[in-house]
């Protein structure tokens, strides 16, 4: 798919980032901030998403990764963790969403971590956006990069493959067949990976916005897209 060019009388066209992965960080702390229970900061993060998603497809973004539960969430309390599925349960039309904005939907993640229901929900949601060509939701949900890494390890030695390859490696991979991150973004400020995409982001940007996830927007994508236009990618060349 060719990069979308920015089309701004004010402003001279650039190339945005083909792929943004976003780690979705700071909703219990929003809340907390706000004298809120921690339940209502992932609420306003489950908001947030649609803003982000909407406003990325607008500028063109060819995928969208969102980093929204990892493996090690797991281990928070067990109400937090039902809420969270809750959302997800219950979020209502994101298939016609994502169909509407010609989005295909990929689970990034351990099928076998999550609850049977929304297995079967992220199964109808994959196979009713199969046919979308023009953007990708890579949804990161029981997600962790060093369970992936040692999974496709197992069903490279379950496959009999004996001679590995970065081409053949990265087959097995959630990711495979995707374009890596150009820019990888984390909400709330702090400026680390947490597990996310650690194969991935061999060569990607990073930006690290001084806002929790909650309170991004069109505004704050906009942000982010500028900073990595501002980037100067080498890729180990002068």
């Amino acid at each position: 798919m060719a990069w979308f060019k920015r089309k701004n009388k004010e402003q001279k066209s650039q190339v945005v980032p083909r792929h943004i992965a976003f780690i979705a960080d700071g909703n219990g702390r929003w809340a907390t901030e706000k004298g809120l229970p921690r339940f209502e900061g992932h609420k306003s993060g489950k908001e947030a998403i649609k803003k982000v998603l909407d406003r990325c497809y607008e500028r063109g973004i060819e995928i969208v990764s969102l980093f929204c539960f990892s493996t090690e969430n797991f281990n928070r309390p067990k109400e937090e963790v039902d809420y969270i599925f809750n959302l997800f349960r219950n979020w209502e039309g994101l298939a016609e969403s994502l169909i509407k904005r010609d989005a295909k939907f990929r689970l990034m993640g351990d099928l076998g971590l999550i609850p049977e229901d929304i297995q079967e929900k992220l199964k109808e949601l994959t196979e009713k956006t199969a046919d979308c060509k023009t953007h990708v939701l890579n949804f990161g949900f029981a997600y962790g990069a060093r369970h992936e890494i040692v999974n496709a390890v197992n069903n490279l030695i379950k496959d009999g493959v004996k001679e590995v390859t970065e081409e053949i490696f990265e087959k097995y991979l959630y990711t495979a067949g995707l374009a890596d991150p150009d820019l990888i973004v984390r909400a709330s400020g702090e400026q680390r990976l947490s597990n996310f995409m650690l194969y991935q982001a061999a060569y990607a940007e990073f930006y690290f916005p001084q806002k929790y996830w909650p309170d991004f927007d069109a505004k704050v994508v906009d942000e982010c897209i500028e900073a990595y236009q501002k980037r100067k990618r080498r890729f180990g060349k002068v």
